[in-house]
């Protein structure tokens, strides 16, 4: 039962794949169009064959009426019959001369003399319908073998005129030909085409089964790999085949699949430090609790010591969360951007003197270069969360006397913020690394200046909320330089 079912499934699947529907779609589109070609082609055929015998028979009733009208007139019966025996056979057909009553007076064949003929063409000639008349008849096995002496044959045409005397109508002439010959060369043309269109058909779907696979494999590739994403084989990718928006689409798949790789890779990462950056500062307290519990003859000193070192691992743990849930809030749009008219210019300065004394206490030299009046439209708390902590950063790791110098300027309807100093600089490796969260050039001096971590990861997120970028350019030794580059007027919103 369950292979049962699972062959039903894949029957089912099949059917309602991609491919059936462009097979199913060009089944019909080829073959109504191959059905009214085979029909219109075969009736052209037909219509041909057919016009063209009824023309020749026709003309050939009309002129052996004008010449047997004087010898049926003259009544010469041996030469009447000698000349039809002859015209019949030249003509593979019969000769029936009838008077206006529709009686037959002579016949090639000599069987329905005395007779008369009730066919159609006949009674409208002799009715003075029309002068002469021309049609094709099934009649049957036993009238066409009577009519025409041919066994075996269904078809038998009659071609009738009138014949005109020198005092009046004579009667009429009748033609009687054998037309299976014509009727069975239509129906071998007719087969002959329909297995042309056949094999084309054949060749067609075949083609269209290969051109199916060919046009789906691509989407068959991304199904397949999509399955395996969503097992959890992130590395796998498309193979990018093909041209136009097939390629483009693999091309596209790719890009984000690799987007995805890298986004998981990163969580994967940032569990892994912040993991790491957690149990660093508890591990340290379990140590000095233990030590407090276990000893309780530590020296006062010792113990107040443990526990201003303890104090200090708790703002660490805070500070790390804090910037935990500011990053969260901000990667979820859950961090409501409080949009104003903003003098950056004014709110620069005001961060330059809050962090002087700071720089004064190092010996170190802050200086300025800022463009007065500048506004924009932006967050002022996070602005000023972005350029305290690059200045912040900047004095930390500058040494004592060194210079960091903080520039804002406009260019090209956007202002630009530089944060430059001569401190340790950042190694080459490091530099496209420094955004990332819970990275450190230098892991123990970060520490001991009570870094998160996280604090340039927040920059950058806090710089694309305003459509802005950073960027960072840095030699060891010889300082860095930080680079905020905001638009005047933005409505809120990440970088798109």
């Amino acid at each position: 039962m369950v292979t049962i079912s699972r062959i039903r499934t894949k029957i089912g699947a099949f059917l309602a794949s991609i491919r059936v529907k462009i097979l199913l779609a060009f089944f019909v589109v080829v073959g109504v169009s191959f059905i009214v070609a085979a029909t219109n082609m075969n009736g052209v055929v037909e219509n041909y064959l057919i016009s063209q015998r009824t023309r020749e028979d026709s003309l050939a009733a009309e002129n052996l009426a004008l010449s047997y009208a004087s010898l049926f007139q003259s009544g010469d019966v041996s030469a009447l019959n000698n000349r039809l025996q002859e015209d019949a056979l030249g003509l593979d057909g019969r000769l029936l001369l009838l008077d206006t009553d529709g009686k037959v007076q002579y016949d090639s064949m000599n069987g329905l003399c005395g007779q008369r003929l009730q066919i159609r063409e006949v009674l409208r000639v002799l009715s003075g319908e029309d002068t002469a008349s021309y049609g094709m008849h099934r009649p049957g096995r036993e009238t066409v073998y009577r009519m025409t002496g041919e066994a075996e044959a269904e078809y038998v045409a009659y071609g009738v005129h009138e014949m005109e005397g020198s005092w009046g109508p004579l009667g009429a002439l009748v033609y009687v030909s054998r037309i299976q010959g014509m009727m069975d060369s239509m129906s071998q043309v007719s087969r002959q085409l329909n297995t042309v269109f056949v094999l084309i058909g054949v060749v067609a779907l075949a083609l269209a089964l290969i051109l199916s696979r060919v046009l789906t494999s691509p989407i068959t590739n991304l199904s397949r790999t999509m399955r395996r994403m969503g097992e959890g084989d992130l590395s796998v990718r498309v193979p990018e085949k093909g041209s136009g928006e097939l390629l483009q689409l693999a091309v596209n798949y790719n890009t984000m699949a690799a987007q995805l790789e890298k986004m998981d890779r990163s969580r994967n990462q940032f569990v892994s430090n912040a993991s790491h950056e957690l149990k660093t500062p508890l591990a340290g307290l379990k140590i000095m609790l233990e030590s407090l519990l276990y000893q309780p003859e530590m020296p006062r000193e010792l113990q107040e010591e443990f526990l201003q070192d303890m104090n200090h691992e708790i703002d660490r743990l805070t500070g790390i969360i804090t910037d935990l849930l500011t990053l969260t809030r901000m990667d979820n749009r859950q961090d409501a951007m409080k949009m104003e008219d903003l003098d950056l210019s004014a709110l620069t300065e005001e961060i330059i003197r809050l962090l002087r004394p700071v720089a004064e206490k190092r010996k170190q030299q802050l200086e300025s270069r800022v463009t007065p009046g500048l506004r924009m439209t932006g967050d002022g708390s996070k602005l000023n969360q972005v350029l305290y902590n690059l200045v912040d950063n900047a004095l930390k790791y500058t040494q004592d006397g060194g210079t960091v110098r903080v520039s804002l300027e406009e260019a090209d309807e956007r202002l630009i913020w530089r944060v430059k100093d001569n401190g340790v600089g950042i190694p080459e490796e490091d530099v496209e690394h420094i955004f990332d969260r819970f990275y450190r050039v230098d892991k123990a001096r970060s520490r001991e200046t009570g870094g998160t971590g996280l604090g340039l990861s927040i920059v950058k997120q806090m710089v694309s909320l305003h459509g802005g970028t950073i960027t960072v350019e840095s030699r060891m030794g010889e300082g860095s330089c930080f680079t905020v580059t905001l638009p005047k007027n933005r409505e809120g919103g990440p970088k798109a």
